[in-house]
């Protein structure tokens, strides 16, 4: 004869379904845009996806996302010296892949594996130190930079929609075609 807790012992168990492998089963919120995947993102050898910026400057986009106004690239600077002078209108996130460079107004040096915040307004003159061959950033701006001389005065402006311009020429004039940069646009 078995007792009621011999019963309970003996029971076959309940198996219940493990709910962590089960996508969620909601759509998305209304508005939600869907996610945005760069393949090989962080292959730097094909010179195609560089758009050139200036003399050993060039840059390969990420993101554009025009409809947030703010763009992620990874910057590459193959020459040494001031690279520009600029205030930021918002939050940029700096990632150092390789190489290293600095600000004239501080006294820390970004090196490979360092990241570095920005805050908006904040004036910089950045500087790629001599004896380096090659830097590359993955930056994520935030609104503009503009650029300004020693005193402030604006000189220029460089955002989203100027960036994406000079990625849409490059690729028009290399024969991937304009609309090649529609795969980095948000």
């Amino acid at each position: 004869m078995l007792f009621a807790e011999d019963a309970e012992r003996h029971r076959a168990p309940v198996l219940q379904p493990d709910r962590s492998k089960i996508p969620y089963q909601y759509p998305q919120p209304f508005g939600c845009m869907p996610e945005f995947i760069v393949k090989g993102a962080l292959d730097l050898d094909n010179e195609a996806d560089w758009v050139p910026q200036a003399e050993g400057v060039a840059f390969k986009p990420l993101l554009f996302s025009v409809s947030n106004g703010y763009f992620v690239n990874i910057l590459r600077v193959r020459k040494s010296g001031v690279l520009s002078r600029h205030r930021h209108v918002g939050t940029v996130h700096a990632f150092t892949l390789r190489g290293k460079w600095h600000y004239l107004e501080h006294d820390w040096v970004a090196e490979a594996g360092d990241y570095a915040t920005e805050p908006p307004g904040e004036v910089h003159t950045l500087v790629v130190p001599d004896g380096v061959e090659e830097m590359m950033t993955l930056f994520h701006v935030s609104g503009a930079y503009i650029y300004v001389d020693p005193f402030g005065t604006p000189l220029g402006v460089e955002d989203v929609f100027t960036k994406a311009a000079a990625a849409k020429a490059h690729y028009e004039k290399i024969g991937l075609g304009a609309d090649y940069v529609n795969k980095f646009m948000r």
